[in-house]
């Protein structure tokens, strides 16, 4: 992740503490509409999830310089993931729907620069997930 992503993506953390709730409720339907597929994924899922998905963004945009403080969220989510059956090919999906949700919230706030260095983040959040994921699968096989 670049210095300039790391920058921008902590910049927005007040942003996100103040409309994330916003924007998880909005990723939600959106991802739905576009990837029908996912439905399954939160068929178990509590009806405060876009809460729980807002916070993990808020802290995520919080501690992008220092993510080793997000080690435990980071497995907890991961652990999750593979209980609910998140395969690498549902990141892209997520991704699309979360900088869609963020531009809809947040309108022209959401530049071209904030909306390129969530993606990055996203991505490279998504990478170190899926490979802590792929240990996972491995060990239940």
């Amino acid at each position: 992740m670049t210095a300039k992503t790391i920058e921008i993506v902590k910049s927005t953390a007040p942003v996100i503490k103040e409309h994330g709730e916003a924007i998880t409720a909005a990723m939600y339907p959106i991802l739905f509409e576009r990837y029908p597929q996912t439905k399954e994924l939160f068929k178990d899922s509590s009806a405060d999830q876009y809460k729980k998905l807002a916070s993990a963004v808020y802290a995520y945009a919080a501690n992008i310089d220092k993510l080793e403080n997000l080690s435990s969220g980071i497995e907890t989510m991961a652990f999750a993931h593979v209980k609910t059956n998140v395969k690498p090919e549902h990141y892209p999906m997520v991704g699309d729907a979360v900088l869609s949700a963020i531009k809809q919230v947040l309108g022209d706030a959401a530049t071209d620069d904030v909306i390129n260095a969530w993606k990055e983040a996203f991505f490279f959040l998504a990478d170190v997930l899926i490979k802590r994921e792929a240990e996972l699968y491995a060990e239940k096989a």
